[in-house]
């Protein structure tokens, strides 16, 4: 592979495969370009490492010099001083096909305090008072059109323009501009493209580069990263918030960029390098054939029932399904209304193989006790569908800590618990003890979970929590202490999150495409089966050979509905069909039929086939 160096007076050029770049000797700038002489952007070699109660500030800046050379990379490094560390840098290395991005610091000012704490790092850009004089934020330029984002967002917009922010991370919700949390983690990766796309999923053709961050799990205690445009520029900021917590020499993640085809191959290149570097799983090995039995879980058919009462109107405001029918949905997760769509399943010829019990059949949502009201005999109940050769999953809440004592809580500064601790060891034995009663054969004998709300992650700097792992760790520790014991418990156990990042597909075996969302930038409806093809799409990039929890909810229609039923089973043998809908569309408040609970019937026939299971 070709790599060249040449070193003038006006700075270094570089030479790949795929790329050029030229890095300038008067300021802290490398213009990129591609095969074709196209400019995609001028990158700011600039970076921030701001502390709590600090703002890191660059000055004094060393033009950009060789510090290592091979045949196969070269190694450039742009010091600085610093207003909080007395040793900073940034660093390239270009190899033939790629350029790796990261900044290390060393050695705190004695002004910073005895404990140094992150609260947020900027890469690709950050403050700095140049040699001529100029001050304040720098950032690198905007030479591409658009942005493809592998997490599904409110509005939709899969690739969206080049002007527009981005989160990938581990906090969201349904208010506005925090929509984000579909997937929790995504793949850290974005990618970047000169062609705009003509509607809120498409993917056009096209020139790319993917941009993505490279570091162990344990190193990612950042709750979200973020693409941050303004003006024609952009730089990516890494939110810490001041819970990691930073020694006397501390390197940021490493971020790649690289050619590709199109951002689905950016996600496999992505993932296919944090393989190599040993900072993802390799693909599993087929797990046992129930995991791939077409499942039914009754959380849709909970909000149908609250909708067809009219608790309040279809298509809320705040939403397909609004905030009261799913709170008033939870009360439906019963023991006698789950006989009830049994019979409704058997009536219409329908044998899944799997049943997920949904929100909420435990009695506080922190311990994982039986609601008995609810559940007069979820152990009896579980054996019966033993019996009928079918298995149970539980639905499990992430991170909300109802019931738990304070002491193994996140809380704010008023004490008050906003979030279970993983931190705190105390808390993780717990988890593994209700992990363990839940599938254990002296327990309920479950047979999983399907973990929801991972986008519930405890964020702000003024938490208080047990020092340890805090974002994207916290949450890859909080599914290993449970997919640890799971697995202990019942070998055979199913772990469904939604969290297709590939450094957590040790502890993921089936990946949930999670709910559907609505609308796009115009505020027009994007329909339901462009946005499951998006998303399997990213699932099957960053984690092949998982299977993948179609979902289903919420619909707006019946039609719309059929189509995404039929959509399911064309998509191969590793997209598990999910049903959500027995009686009626909670959207539209359309009645379901005989037929259209047989188009389920021949779809998951013609899904069996497939697999061939039939």
């Amino acid at each position: 592979m070709t790599l060249t160096v040449t070193e003038t007076d006006g700075g270094i050029v570089v030479t790949g495969a795929s790329y050029g770049l030229e890095v300038q000797a008067e300021q802290p700038r490398a213009v990129l370009r591609d095969a074709d002489g196209k400019v995609w952007t001028e990158l700011s070699l600039l970076a921030g490492l701001d502390l709590v109660g600090g703002r890191d500030e660059s000055y004094d800046l060393a033009p950009a010099r060789v510090v290592e050379r091979t045949d196969r990379a070269v190694e450039l490094v742009v010091a600085s001083t610093s207003s909080l560390w007395e040793h900073k840098a940034v660093h390239v290395r270009c190899t033939a096909g790629e350029l790796e991005v990261w900044a290390t610091v060393s050695g705190r000012r004695a002004d910073t305090g005895a404990t140094a704490r992150l609260a947020e790092v900027t890469m690709l850009g950050g403050r700095a008072v140049l040699p001529n004089g100029a001050g304040g934020t720098f950032r690198s330029a905007i030479r591409f059109a658009s942005l493809f984002s592998p997490t599904p967002t409110e509005p939709v917009h899969v690739v969206r323009p080049s002007t527009a922010g981005a989160s990938l991370g581990v906090v969201g919700d349904a208010e506005p501009g925090r929509l984000h949390g579909i997937f929790s983690p995504p793949p850290l990766c974005w990618a970047v493209g000169d062609r705009l796309a003509e509607d809120a999923t498409d993917v056009p053709a096209g020139r790319w580069w993917g941009v993505s961050f490279c570091a162990p799990v344990d190193e990612l205690t950042m709750t979200a990263v973020r693409y941050a445009p303004l003006d024609g520029g952009f730089l990516l900021r890494l939110d810490y918030e001041g819970h990691t917590v930073v020694g006397d020499r501390f390197r940021t993640p490493t971020l790649v960029l690289r050619p590709a085809a199109t951002p689905w191959q950016a996600l496999t290149d992505y993932r296919d390098d944090l393989v190599a570097r040993g900072l993802a799983p390799s693909p599993p090995a087929p797990g046992p054939d129930w995991w791939a039995e077409p499942i039914f879980c009754g959380w849709g058919a909970q909000c149908a029932r609250i909708a067809a009462l009219k608790v309040e109107p279809a298509g809320a405001a705040d939403g397909l399904i609004g905030a009261a029918t799913a709170a008033t949905a939870a009360h439906l997760a019963r023991q006698d209304v789950y006989d009830e769509f049994l019979a409704i399943l058997d009536k219409g010829g329908l044998d899944p193989g799997t049943i997920v019990i949904d929100d909420r059949w435990q009695a506080a949502y922190g311990t994982g006790d039986v609601d008995l009201d609810h559940w007069p005999d979820l152990r009896g109940w579980i054996a019966a569908r033993h019996a009928e050769g079918r298995k149970v999953l539980l639905w499990w809440k992430a991170w909300d800590p109802q019931g738990l004592p304070v002491e193994e809580c996140v809380t704010d500064p008023l004490g008050r618990p906003v979030a279970v601790d993983v931190a705190n060891p105390a808390y993780r034995a717990r988890l593994r003890r209700i992990v363990t009663e839940l599938l254990g054969p002296d327990g309920l004998d479950a047979d999983g979970f399907k973990v929801d709300f991972t986008q519930r992650s405890p964020s702000g700097e003024s938490l208080r929590a047990a020092e340890g792992p805090w974002g994207i760790a916290a949450l890859h520790t909080l599914l290993a202490t449970m997919t640890e014991a799971a697995k202990a418990a019942k070998p055979d156990a199913l772990m469904v999150t939604h969290t297709p990042h590939p450094s957590f597909g040790d502890v993921c075996d089936m990946v949930r495409l999670n709910d559907v969302l609505e609308r796009d930038n115009a505020g027009d409806p994007v329909h339901v089966v462009e946005q499951l093809r998006f998303r399997f799409g990213v699932a099957d990039s960053s984690l092949p050979g998982h299977l993948v929890d179609t979902d289903q909810w919420p619909m707006p229609d019946r039609a719309s509905w059929r189509a995404y039923v039929e959509a399911q089973a064309a998509l191969g043998p590793l997209a598990v069909p999910a049903l959500y809908y027995l009686e009626s569309i909670d959207g539209s408040g359309e009645e379901l039929t005989a037929d259209d609970l047989g188009l389920v019937a021949r779809t998951w026939a013609a899904y069996r086939s497939g697999r061939g299971t039939a």
